[in-house]
Formats: structure tokens, C-alpha cells, sequence
């Protein structure tokens, strides 16, 4: 996730017919093209490391001699010894950002010292709506732009993995802000389109996946064919540099406040309710059920037709519904997490403590404090470690109406177990009728709570209620499908060039590896499955990196292999330890790995808005200076 400063200003958007129009000239171009150059053959060797770092916005979209971020003198005045500046690299008849990519690169890794055990590549982003300038006729592609980044693949000889990037994250394109004034360009909630909102501090634009047919969807498909045709022109081997290309970015759906209400506390509210979308939901349960009946058994309602059928979208506490199958909120598909976050000291070394979960005193299940809870080492940093998070997924369609209990244990140490707390909990019917008390078992014996024990249940709420609505499921599964839709969508447009046989890459988020996260909301899942012509594409942060969730997950998916598309620990880690997190993802079949990096020219750093991620020997957060200076070490030690 990358942040710009606002650099322009918005201008009104043209008309999308020509737009539109140029798709159908530049898909027969592409096709064309896509004849005369053989397949570039799959990558099958060594995982590659391909860092990603700012390339577009220091160089390539650089207008004139004067570049848009400098580095004192050595960017704009010729050194002593008469080399170039960065800006005249960067500009003229055969600028490019290729330059830029070695002189980064080598500050990580000399050249003379390039004995690591995996290739250094590198990732290039292209941001797709930055490939447009306002002109008086509307918006024109901006083809030095495409040129530029061309000419970098051509005069770079490392490998790389294309990143068409253009997600809801703002890139500082004035097309962005002209293209978020259309409706139709927007995803919406029940109440709406989505106005634009704030993602730490830059603007966040919502934009729809629900359709295809929007003039955003238009721009993104006529940069990515000039992008293609003009890649496509160049020499057989350099095409064959590109080892992978990442499709679009982070693709999900969208809800109201997306910096902080990614949980499951405050109002539901989701994407995508547009009447195309809703008319989607409705054929989807058509093709799904094939009768009306057939739905009717399932949900228990009485709907004559398809088209009676709403997405649901009210909350049965504190609003009318005129039928059941109305409400929703983040447990309405009939699941509920049992989590929160504990600490216990242990020896170094030591396996993680376990939590067990009784329900009415019978044992339901455990899971390990292992997952990353970057808001408690915040409040907390005494604690010196980010795993201290724990999440159970309690499954209540079946469990009966009425006040449950739940019993939180820590298990710090084999066989002894301490009291986290308790939970009473209501199941509802449909109905809203009282619940009655529960039968209970005898819990397990336990030992008072250590004191040097911290701990606290998130979730559920003391009192709590929920309620199963059969039909939010299959909400969520279409949800997911349209995200599914949308990629192969993208995908379609570059299989039409000569890097359809190049792997293309997803560039996903992998929620439920958050424990305070509701992975629902994002309704991700079905794009993590394999899928017809994609590789799995992921961002890993935190204990996903290295710890055993994201392992035993992919694991159990049948993913041939997979790329990491954005990655940090979010620790510090010394040579070895980085070592052996990247030979894990290699053995697991990652093609390549990408982390974000900050530009270098001539040894000095660049200066831009920095990415709050980027490995830097400049950047102490998150340990992203010490992972920088092992991964120097590692790409600079004799092969292992």
C-alpha cells in the first residue's frame, strides 16, 4: 500500500465513448502483436526478488529537465566527474528509469558483490490512470510516458515482474479526481456511492468492481493495451525479462471508513447495493437455485419471484425489517469470532501458549496465540512482540436458540490452564423471542491468572446477541464473485498480447490472517482459489511472513505456486533469520518476492513521500532498517 502527496489539480472529465472506442482498435492491435513474438518462456528457476520503489513518480513521469523529486545537487547539477543527473536520464529522446533501477539497486546489492542465493529483479509499477493528460479535446494517453517505461524494460537487464497497478489507493493521477465525480464509477453501500475518504492522510478513492461497463474501467483497459503494444514492440529478449505480470492490485470490496473499520464493531456497512449489482444478485440466485421454491426451502420465506429478492442490508437491533431476510450485520452468515490477545512470558525458543474455548463447559476447540496484533505491541510495546493475537470462529447456524456460555483458558504451559474470562452470549431466532438459559457442564479445573499475565477477550461482547440470516452467505459468495469477475475481466485484456503466456498474478490481501479483521467485508475469498489462467498473488505483513497461518493456509489450497507481492515481517530480523523466511516461501513454490524499497541515485537517498514500508537503511519503524541491512548481507554472501 503506497501513499503520494496530491501533486495536481482536478480538471473535468470527457466523455468515456472514445475510450470506449480505442478498446476495440487497441484489442486488434494487441492481437496482431501478439503473432509476431514467440511466448516468452516460463520462469522456472530460483525465486526472484523483485523490490518495488519509486520509479514512476521520481522519473518516469518526470515532464521536462526538471525532475519532480531531488536529491540536492546530484539530481539536477552534473557531478565533478561528468556523470549524468538524474534527470537527464530520466528525460530526452531515450529516457528512462533505467538507470534509477541500477543505481538503487546496487546501492542493495554491488555488483561486484551479486553472490546471493536468489536473483535480484525488480518490480515495476505501472500506476494505469497516471498514462493519461488532460488536453483540450479530453484525455489523451500520454505516450512518452508508455515510452519511457518501455525503454526501461529494454535498458535494464534484470529480470522484473509488471505491476499494472490501479487500485482504490491514490496515485496523484488528475484523472483519478475527475473520474470519482461519475456515479457510476463508484461502489455503493445501501445508503449510496461512496464519497472519497482518507487513507493515512491521502485520498482513497472507492471505486466500483461491480461492472465493467464504467468509464474507469474504460481508461484502465486503454493504458494497459498502449502499455502492452508498446512493450510488445521491443526485442524478443527483452520481453522475455518480464517474469510476471501482477493484475490491477489489491481487488476487494469496499465499505465506509477503510482505515479503521475494517472489524466488526459499528454499523454494517458494504459494497456493492448499485441496481446492476442487485439485478446481479438477482440472476445469481436464479442460476444458483433454478426455482423460486428451491430458495424459498432454504431461507424459510415465501418470495414469489427472484426479483422480489433485496440484498440484505438492515441490522434487526435497531431497525424495522419487513422481512427477515433483510438483516445482516458481521455475524449474519452464521459465524463468530472467539478472539483477543494474550501475553505470557516464555523462554525463548518456545512453542506458542494455546487458548481453549468451552461452550456451556464443553470443549468447542483451541487455537495458538500466534497472530499479529500490531495495535497491542503499539499501546503495549513493553511487550516486544506483535503475536500476541488468538481468534476462534465459532460456527452457531446449528446451535440451539437461547444464552450460552463461553469460557476463554490459557494454556501458557502443557496441562495447565489459566481462566481469560467469560462470555454469555444469545443465539436468536427470527422470531426475537427471549432465549432461555442453557444446560451447563462442569469446566475443566484451572489455575488463577499469572501475574505477570496480560490479556483481554475482544470479542464476543458481554450480552451479545446474534442471528443467522441464510441468505447473507450466499450475498457474500456472489459479492466474492464479482471480484473474481472483474479480475478475469482485466485479465482478458492482457492475454490479447504477446504476455499471454507470460504467468499473470493476483495482487491480494489475505484478511483472515488479521484476527480483528472481518474478512467478509473485503469478500476476498474466492479470489485466493485457483483460478482459470492466474496465479495466486499475495501480501504478506507481520507473522504471515514467516509464521506458520499463511503456510498452512496455501498448503491446503492446491496452489501450484505463488508470488509474494508485497512482503514485510514487520520485525527485525538479522541475515539469517531473513534466510531462512525467504528459502521457506521458495521451497513453498513462490516465484518471486517483492518488498518495497526507497530510490537511490548516486549513493543518496531520494527525496519523496516515503512509503511507511519501504526497507530503508533511513526507515526505523517496523525494524525496516535492520531487514535492509540483511537483506545487503544476504545478496552480497557467497551462495549457499
Amino acid at each position: 500500500m503506497t501513499r503520494r502527496s496530491a501533486r495536481h489539480t482536478p480538471t473535468t472529465i470527457a466523455t468515456a465513448v472514445a475510450a470506449c472506442a480505442a478498446l476495440v482498435a487497441g484489442a486488434g492491435g494487441l492481437a496482431l502483436l501478439a503473432k509476431h513474438h514467440s511466448t516468452p518462456p516460463k520462469h522456472t528457476g530460483p525465486m526472484l526478488l523483485a523490490p518495488m520503489f519509486g520509479t514512476f513518480d521520481t522519473c518516469i513521469a518526470t515532464p521536462t529537465a526538471t525532475p519532480s523529486a531531488g536529491v540536492g545537487n546530484a539530481a539536477t547539477a552534473r557531478t565533478q566527474d561528468g556523470a549524468r543527473t538524474l534527470a537527464e536520464t530520466c528525460t530526452g529522446p531515450n529516457g528512462s528509469a533505467a538507470a534509477l533501477v541500477e543505481s538503487t539497486l546496487s546501492a542493495l546489492q554491488p555488483p561486484e558483490r551479486a553472490q546471493g542465493p536468489y536473483p535480484l529483479g525488480y518490480t515495476l509499477a505501472v500506476p494505469l490512470l497516471q498514462l493519461f493528460r488532460a488536453t483540450e479535446q479530453g484525455w489523451a494517453l500520454d505516450t512518452e510516458r508508455i515510452q519511457r517505461l518501455a525503454r526501461t524494460v529494454r535498458d535494464t537487464q534484470r529480470p522484473l515482474i509488471l505491476y499494472l497497478f490501479s487500485t482504490h489507493f491514490a496515485t496523484d493521477a488528475p484523472l483519478e479526481k475527475a473520474l470519482a465525480t461519475d456515479p457510476a464509477n463508484l461502489a455503493q453501500t445501501r445508503d449510496g456511492p461512496m464519497p472519497t475518504s482518507q487513507y493515512y492522510g491521502a485520498p482513497l478513492y472507492n471505486w466500483t468492481l461491480a461492472r465493467t461497463d464504467t468509464p474507469l474501467s474504460a481508461y484502465r483497459v486503454q493504458a494497459t493495451q498502449a502499455l502492452l503494444t508498446e512493450m510488445c514492440r521491443l526485442p524478443a529478449q527483452d520481453i522475455a525479462k518480464i517474469r510476471g505480470v501482477t493484475l490491477l492490485g489489491e481487488l476487494h470490496h469496499l465499505f465506509p471508513d477503510f482505515e479503521s473499520g475494517m472489524g466488526f464493531g459499528g454499523s454494517y456497512r458494504v459494497t456493492d447495493y448499485s441496481p446492476a449489482s442487485v439485478a446481479g444478485f438477482q440472476q445469481f440466485l436464479r442460476q444458483e437455485f433454478q426455482h423460486i421454491d428451491r430458495l424459498n426451502r432454504r431461507l424459510g420465506a415465501n418470495y414469489a419471484t427472484f426479483t422480489e429478492v433485496q440484498p440484505p442490508s438492515r441490522d434487526i437491533r435497531t431497525e424495522p425489517l419487513q422481512r427477515y431476510t433483510e438483516h445482516i450485520d458481521s455475524f449474519a452468515h452464521g459465524s463468530l469470532p472467539i478472539a483477543g490477545w494474550a501475553f505470557a512470558p516464555r523462554p525463548a525458543g518456545a512453542p506458542p501458549a494455546w487458548v481453549h474455548v468451552y461452550r456451556n463447559g464443553t470443549f468447542i476447540g483451541k487455537t495458538p496465540v500466534n497472530k499479529g496484533r500490531q495495535d497491542v505491541l503499539q499501546a503495549k510495546p513493553e511487550l516486544g512482540d506483535a503475536n500476541t493475537g488468538w481468534r476462534l470462529d465459532m460456527d452457531f447456524k446449528r446451535l440451539p436458540v437461547g444464552l450460552h456460555r463461553i469460557d476463554v483458558f490459557l494454556e501458557a504451559r502443557p496441562g495447565r490452564l489459566q481462566a481469560l474470562g467469560t462470555r454469555r452470549i444469545a443465539i436468536m431466532d427470527d422470531r426475537q423471542r427471549p432465549p432461555a438459559p442453557l444446560a451447563q457442564q462442569a469446566l475443566p479445573a484451572s489455575a488463577p491468572p499469572d501475574a505477570a499475565l496480560q490479556a483481554h477477550i475482544d470479542w464476543p461482547a458481554e450480552q451479545s446477541s446474534y442471528y443467522y440470516n441464510p441468505l447473507v452467505p450466499l450475498w457474500h459468495s456472489f459479492r466474492g464473485q464479482q471480484v473474481v469477475d472483474y479480475l478475469q475481466f482485466f485479465q482478458g485484456v492482457v492475454k490479447q498480447s504477446c504476455l499471454a503466456g507470460t504467468p499473470h498474478y493476483t495482487h491480494q490481501i489475505i484478511p483472515f490472517t488479521n484476527p480483528s479483521w472481518d474478512e467478509n467485508k473485503f469478500a476476498i475469498q474466492v479470489s485466493l482459489r485457483a483460478l482459470p489462467g492466474m496465479r495466486l498473488g499475495v501480501s504478506l505483513y507481520g507473522d504471515a511472513t514467516y509464521g506458520t497461518a499463511f503456510s498452512q493456509w496455501y498448503a491446503s489450497t492446491g496452489h501450484p505456486g505463488y508470488g509474494v507481492t508485497e512482503f514485510h515481517p514487520l520485525k527485525a530480523m538479522n541475515a539469517p533469520a531473513l534466510q531462512h523466511t525467504l528459502n521457506q516461501h521458495a521451497a513453498r513454490g513462490a516465484q518471486f518476492l517483492s518488498f518495497f524499497l526507497e530510490p537511490h541515485w548516486q549513493g543518496q537517498l531520494v527525496a519523496r513521500d516515503a512509503n511507511m514500508f519501504s526497507l530503508s537503511p533511513e526507515n526505523a519503524p517496523f525494524g525496516s532498517a535492520q531487514l535492509y541491512q540483511s537483506a545487503q548481507r544476504l545478496l552480497t554472501t557467497a551462495r549457499q
